[in-house]
């Protein structure tokens, strides 16, 4: 299972670097494979585990900013692993 998500810090003026740190800091310290860009981060994994990473990092932005906003989309498919790296490297074969 691959997961992108975004969580927004609400509340806590314009700034929200720190708080969103604090998210990322989660999803690199759980081990799974994941990538942060500007948008989103996405993180591959077991349900319960992306799940529980999802949690943990939505509660770590949730300790300082008084409401929290939450984009999941997530791409369920049985037997894939190393879906995040396979379906760019098949992208990339399609551009050259």
């Amino acid at each position: 299972m691959i997961v992108a998500f975004s969580i927004t810090p609400l509340g806590v003026g314009e700034g929200v670097a720190e708080p969103v740190a604090r998210a990322v800091k989660v999803v690199r310290d759980s081990g799974l494979p994941n990538r942060t860009d500007a948008m989103f981060t996405t993180v591959e994994g077991e349900w319960d585990e992306v799940m529980d990473v999802v949690k943990r990092a939505v509660d770590a932005v949730a300790e300082v900013a008084p409401r929290v906003s939450l984009v999941l989309k997530a791409d369920l498919r049985e037997g894939v692993t190393d879906g995040m790296t396979s379906k760019i490297e098949s992208l990339e074969r399609h551009l050259s």
